[in-house]
């Protein structure tokens, strides 16, 4: 795995969109239970209780997305007597939750600091050119779609999950296959682990097409990862929707330019 750090690939106009979607991320963020847990987790049950009830309001729960009704208990943030010690207290929400709208705010939530962290230093350096090619209104249109569609895919796949799903990793994915697509060529500055992270200029497709391989594998579950519970098929689903989706504008694009006319 390879770490990218930014790409040579200047754009013509401020992505203001892209700019817009981290600032939103990261000031919901810092409005979550989330934010309050260090970089290694949840120091108390009595936080991670308050994190997981904060969940099951607001996070997309592939149960509930398939069958469009929220589950009959949920987590109410306290800590009780538990069969087998103490543990969070489940008890029938006090809330209306619309399974279709938690489809869009998980994208806006994440678990902690290096969830987000990683996901917005994605977004930073490939989404400022895609959204410079796909224009600002197609480009918001196209991460939230990515988004949704990413979160319903997998959704499909688990539909007995009652597991929070979060993080604007679907989107984001979508974002990562539409710049491998538009910009294959374009070079990125990469950090390599098991070179001591020695910074190298690698094409997009190598670091993209790369990072989409063990998306993959670990979906298929030819290996394990130690990232613990995190939704690859989602990741998967999002880079082909944008592989897609970028396919139909790149060949868009070339259609216009075959029927303009050359000026005289």
């Amino acid at each position: 795995m390879v770490i990218p750090v930014r790409d040579v690939n200047p754009v013509q106009r401020t992505p203001w969109v892209t700019y817009t979607l981290i600032a939103v991320n990261f000031v919901v963020f810092l409005l979550t239970p989330a934010a309050s847990i260090t970089v290694t987790g949840a120091d108390s049950l009595a936080q991670t209780c308050q994190q997981e009830a904060f969940f099951d309001q607001y996070a997309a729960i592939p149960a509930e997305l398939v069958h469009n009704q929220q589950l009959p208990v949920v987590a109410d943030g306290e800590v009780g007597d538990g069969p087998r010690g103490p543990a969070c207290i489940l008890t029938p929400p006090s809330y209306h939750k619309s399974p279709l709208v938690s489809a869009l705010t998980s994208m806006f939530l994440h678990g902690g600091w290096l969830h987000i962290l990683g996901n917005m230093l994605f977004l930073w350096i490939f989404g400022n050119n895609v959204e410079d090619r796909f224009g600002r209104l197609r480009y918001l249109l196209f991460y939230l779609g990515c988004g949704m569609l990413a979160t319903y895919g997998f959704a499909i796949a688990n539909p007995g999950s009652t597991d929070a799903l979060i993080g604007a990793s679907g989107a984001i994915a979508g974002v990562l296959g539409a710049y491998l697509i538009l910009y294959p060529r374009a070079r990125v500055w990469s950090l390599v682990p098991f070179l001591l992270f020695i910074p190298l200029r690698l094409p997009a497709w190598f670091v993209l097409g790369l990072w989409f391989l063990l998306q993959w594998v670990y979906t298929s579950g030819y290996a394990v990862s130690q990232a613990g519970s995190v939704a690859y098929l989602a990741h998967v689903l999002g880079f082909l929707t944008g592989v897609v989706v970028a396919l139909v504008i790149r060949g868009s694009e070339g259609r216009r330019e075959r029927v303009t006319p050359y000026p005289y």
